[in-house]
């Protein structure tokens, strides 16, 4: 797998792409190493150099930055904490299979996380400008990715489908608050 061509294809040609994915193996180990990792940096460091390096501008304040060391801490704490939240979220995609008429498949559960995260990922580059972090929300285009894999990977009905994204969106939401708050132990905010 060619890291480029795959997130050019699972952003312009999901249809298709999401069915090149089911073929390949789901392995834990290669996905993390070869896709996640890669990715998942982006925005930990973007978010480290728009924090602690340019910074926010508040009126009246000026220029507000987190501290190197804090701003690390958060960045490390961030990155580690992507690999959980898509383990995560894989599990509760395949537990929540059968409730919706899916097939329970954990290799196919985790390459639908890994892969519909893509998004998310690269909108982290958003966090270099504190201004622009709102962009960000360009990352929502994974749950769609996540809701058109469903039908291939995990053998989802159609009509079910969008019931059964919904639910693992909560559940990422939940986990994202969660995840966000550990974050701001580590930021020191």
């Amino acid at each position: 797998m060619d890291l480029v061509e795959r997130v050019k294809a699972i952003l312009l040609t999901p249809q298709s792409e999401w069915l090149a994915i089911k073929q390949e193996p789901g392995d834990l180990g290669y996905l993390f190493t070869n896709y996640v990792a890669v990715l998942a940096a982006i925005p930990a460091v973007c978010g480290f150099i728009g924090g602690s390096i340019v910074g926010v501008t508040l009126p009246v304040v000026g220029t507000v930055r987190f501290g190197i060391v804090a701003g690390l801490a958060a960045a490390i704490v961030r990155y580690l904490l992507t690999f959980v939240i898509v383990y995560v979220v894989a599990l509760i995609t395949d537990a929540l299979a059968p409730t919706f008429d899916a097939q329970k498949d954990q290799p196919n559960s985790l390459k639908l996380a890994v892969y519909s995260m893509t998004p998310y990922w690269l909108a982290g580059v958003f966090l270099l400008i504190p201004g622009l972090a709102w962009l960000a929300i360009l990352g929502l285009y994974g749950f769609y990715l996540f809701w058109i894999g469903l039908e291939p990977l995990m053998r989802a009905p159609k009509e079910k489908a969008l019931v059964y994204t919904a639910a693992v969106v909560v559940c990422t939401i939940v986990i994202s608050f969660v995840a966000n708050a550990i974050l701001g132990i580590f930021a020191g905010f």
